[in-house]
């Protein structure tokens, strides 16, 4: 009777050392959390319009770290006065493909979340890649990012190292810890190490100043934040007590004062779809969604 194992299900139940081929091809099972939507090409797989709301911005996303750094800074516009930061947020429902209709690729040619359309503007602006996002919307707003030149550049020196620094902690340590079909000790090991790094990184740098920039509160923190400061709370995989996140003291006083601010709070509910029910709005047309 034949084998119903692949070649690469086979080697993994022996323990056999994998050999990369000369050429690699797409015919192994990727398994994990998202192998359903993994494929090595970009562009749309299926055509759909994205929905369009009142509002002069339009937000498609989820409230993944990434996504919700956009409705933390959007909440965080509208309490500090600025009602042209008034928005839709549309669920995209990245577990089942929504990023790969055609609407949502003419916004982002990478198919990610979040993206933002900003409609107050003929042609309207196109704004990708988290990062991207928090910039353009404080260039826009002249908000939450310093107008010196010293302030804004320590403001963009770590917003950037984010961007940077996240795909280890997500595509690394989160894939290999909480969503790879198996774990591995190398892949786990190897990327603990550098997220403890960067932990220290921030907690030396958060020893010297209340916030990453200097005193005043910026970008560069809702970005941070949004995935390290989620990390060391245990909102982030669950890995708060594997990383010893307790050391991390300033990181921990930095974590805690960012997460009590009103507009983290309503931002972080924004297109979420898992948690309480309370926690949940998976769209948000009005304030009065959060309220």
């Amino acid at each position: 009777m034949p084998s119903q194992h692949s070649t690469d299900e086979v080697r993994l139940l022996s323990n056999t050392p994998y050999v990369p081929p000369k050429v690699w091809t797409n015919n192994a099972p990727s398994g994990g959390h998202f192998a359903s939507i993994n494929r090595p090409v970009a562009g749309p797989t299926h055509d759909k319009e994205l929905p369009v709301g009142k509002h002069p911005l339009q937000l498609y996303s989820l409230a993944t770290p990434n996504g919700v750094k956009v409705t933390i800074l959007l909440e965080e516009l509208l309490a500090a006065g600025y009602s042209g930061a008034e928005y839709d947020a549309w669920l995209i429902r990245i577990g089942e493909g929504d990023q790969f209709s055609s609407g949502f690729v003419e916004v982002n040619p990478n198919s990610k979340i979040p993206a933002l359309l900003d409609r107050s503007v003929e042609p309207a602006i196109r704004v990708f890649e988290s990062g991207s996002i928090l910039l353009y919307l404080a260039q826009k707003f002249d908000a939450f990012i310093p107008t010196d030149l010293a302030g804004r550049t320590e403001t963009l020196n770590w917003l950037f190292w984010q961007m940077g620094a996240a795909p280890y902690l997500g595509g690394g340590f989160g894939h290999f810890y909480a969503y790879a079909p198996e774990k591995l000790e190398y892949p786990i090991n190897r990327f603990t190490m550098e997220v403890k790094r960067q932990l220290d990184v921030l907690d030396r740098r958060l020893a010297e100043t209340p916030y990453l920039a200097g005193d005043t509160y910026t970008i560069a923190d809702i970005a941070v934040w949004s995935w390290y400061g989620q990390l060391v709370r245990n909102t982030v995989y669950s890995a708060a007590e594997f990383l010893s996140a307790h050391e991390y003291t300033h990181v921990q006083r930095w974590a805690e004062e960012i997460a009590k601010r009103p507009a983290v709070v309503r931002g972080l509910r924004v297109n979420r779809t898992w948690g309480d029910e309370a926690s949940q709005v998976p769209e948000r047309h009005e304030a009065a969604d959060l309220d």
